[in-house]
């Protein structure tokens, strides 16, 4: 979701593009990863860079336990393995990123529905002024 207001300057999405190539990366073979790699790049030059990307971090076990809640099809077979890969490849990504900061928002003991009070908290969090580079965050509610 993007949302883009006529009287603000700025841009906030729930999705960024590079998520394709990190998923790519641990979902196909060598050979396939390098041909959308390829792809990707291309078409990576169209999307404009952040100016700051916020990662939601939730351990698997609690990712888990969501999606046993949740009881969808088409995420039974999840396994705690796969988390854990994809967000190691999210870490290794951010240790990367030099230009803009990387705000990683550790929700473990979080619960949005019985604390109110925790959206302010990340909200707050998301508006601050940081510096380029990683920022962990450890929210406790």
């Amino acid at each position: 979701m993007i949302n883009q207001d006529l009287f603000s300057d700025f841009t906030i999405a729930d999705y960024s593009f590079i998520k394709t190539l990190l998923f790519a990366k641990k979902n196909l073979e060598e050979e396939e990863y390098r041909i959308f790699q390829k792809l990707y790049d291309v078409l990576e030059q169209s999307h404009p860079s952040p100016d700051m990307m916020v990662y939601f971090h939730r351990s698997t076990d609690i990712l888990m336990g969501n999606i046993k809640k949740r009881n969808r099809d088409f995420e039974k077979d999840i396994t705690e393995d796969y988390l854990l890969k994809i967000q190691n490849t999210y870490f290794e990504y951010f240790r990367n990123i030099l230009t803009y900061p990387v705000v990683i928002i550790d929700l473990n003991t979080v619960d949005f529905v019985q604390n109110e009070k925790s959206y302010e908290m990340v909200h707050d969090l998301i508006k601050k002024k940081y510096k380029p580079g990683v920022h962990r965050i450890s929210l406790i509610t």
